[in-house]
């Protein structure tokens, strides 16, 4: 049934699960493998995954698989090396976004060890969020982007990243024409205004913001909005927020 009421479902950052290993802290806004199951709680909108992970230096995930997904790297600090199949290798830092489309099928990896590509050994760990959207078309040949937006970032504003829709010419293409993401940085009391669409996905990435209508969220703090759009998002704080603009949701 098409939920048509205006909803806002605010989801405090001690409410998500974690995972906690000797080189890893991951925090997981949506139900993963391994839990409890929880149907309330696998998806809002198209987005399956929004996970902030920090991974400690010379470690991280090894190669691994992923099929017919879109996904979407953002670092908070420090720097990631992605490595794939495909042929794909770099150094992910904060304000350059990576897109990964796995397609028919793709292996890589995101490791904390930038020395392997070139530099100095660090002692850094990487501070990171990783969002997966459902593509709209499945079996495409594997696809690999990054674009640099920190300057854009600079002017306040809500800067679209990646995008599958129309008119974001200047954004990561991603493969799903309902769906793009939003940055921005705020200073405390500027203020940016959140699209209209049927979904919404807010996530504070680090300060505290204040949502017109429903309050404060703070760092790791989200809100999702459903049949709703076009509040005013204000700094309390210096800030940093994700949108995801979604206009169509997962066929269940």
């Amino acid at each position: 049934m098409k939920t048509t009421t205006p909803l806002v479902d605010i989801r405090r950052s001690d409410s998500r699960s974690e995972t906690t290993l000797s080189w890893l802290r991951g925090r997981h806004s949506f139900w993963v493998d391994g839990r409890p199951y929880d149907p309330s709680n696998t998806h809002h909108g198209l987005l399956l995954v929004n996970n902030e992970d920090i991974i400690r230096p010379d470690a991280g995930f090894d190669t691994h698989p992923h099929r017919d997904m879109e996904i979407v790297t953002w670092v908070l600090d420090g720097a990631l090396v992605h490595q794939d199949s495909v042929g794909n290798a770099g150094i992910i830092y904060p304000g350059l976004a990576q897109r990964m489309s796995a397609g028919t099928g793709i292996m890589h990896s995101e490791r904390n060890d930038s020395w392997s590509l070139g530099g100095e050994r660090h002692t850094n760990p990487v501070h990171l969020i990783q969002m997966w959207i459902v593509p709209d078309e499945t079996g495409v040949t594997p696809g690999y982007e990054q674009l640099e937006i920190d300057a854009e970032l600079l002017s306040g504003n809500l800067v679209t990243v990646a995008s599958g829709m129309p008119g974001h010419d200047s954004a990561i293409r991603i493969r799903n024409r309902h769906a793009a993401l939003h940055a921005a940085r705020l200073t405390p009391g500027s203020s940016v205004r959140l699209p209209e669409a049927p979904r919404l996905h807010l996530f504070v990435t680090r300060g505290s913001v204040d949502v017109e209508g429903v309050g404060p969220l703070a760092t790791g703090d989200a809100a999702r909005f459903t049949a709703s759009g076009g509040q005013r998002i204000t700094a309390t704080a210096p800030a940093e927020i994700l949108v995801w603009e979604m206009h169509a949701d997962l066929a269940m």
